[in-house]
């Protein structure tokens, strides 16, 4: 289930192959990974796949992700950011910005802009 509120970023995420010790199976929408933020701030996250149900191992998908206590960490995202997607310590792949929704998220000036 989405969280009640407006999704924080929309990201292009894209999972490492199993062989590189990528996830096994496919992430479905709804799929709950950590995200280190900053260097030194790892925070959960809600994923939801556009335009599809499921992402395969070593496949990329747009995704929307609300982030749990975006507060915690303001103005931390920003267009083209890389952001590790991460199972405990495991590294599972990373998520580019393309759009930051949240204004506590970003610099005012790149809310809602696409990465192009």
């Amino acid at each position: 289930m989405r969280p009640p509120r407006q999704r924080d970023i929309e990201a292009e995420v894209t999972f490492l192959p199993t062989a590189e010790r990528g996830r096994s199976t496919p992430a479905l929408s709804g799929y709950r990974p950590i995200h280190l933020v900053l260097p030194d701030y790892l925070t959960s996250g809600h994923h939801e796949y556009k335009d599809k149900e499921q992402v395969l191992p070593g496949e990329s998908a747009i995704t929307e992700i609300w982030f749990l206590s975006p507060e915690q960490y303001p103005k931390s995202m920003h267009l083209g950011k890389i952001i590790r997607v991460q199972e405990g310590s495991r590294l599972v792949g990373h998520a580019k910005v393309l759009k930051v929704y949240n204004t506590l998220a970003c610099p005012t000036n790149q809310i809602g802009r696409a990465h192009v």
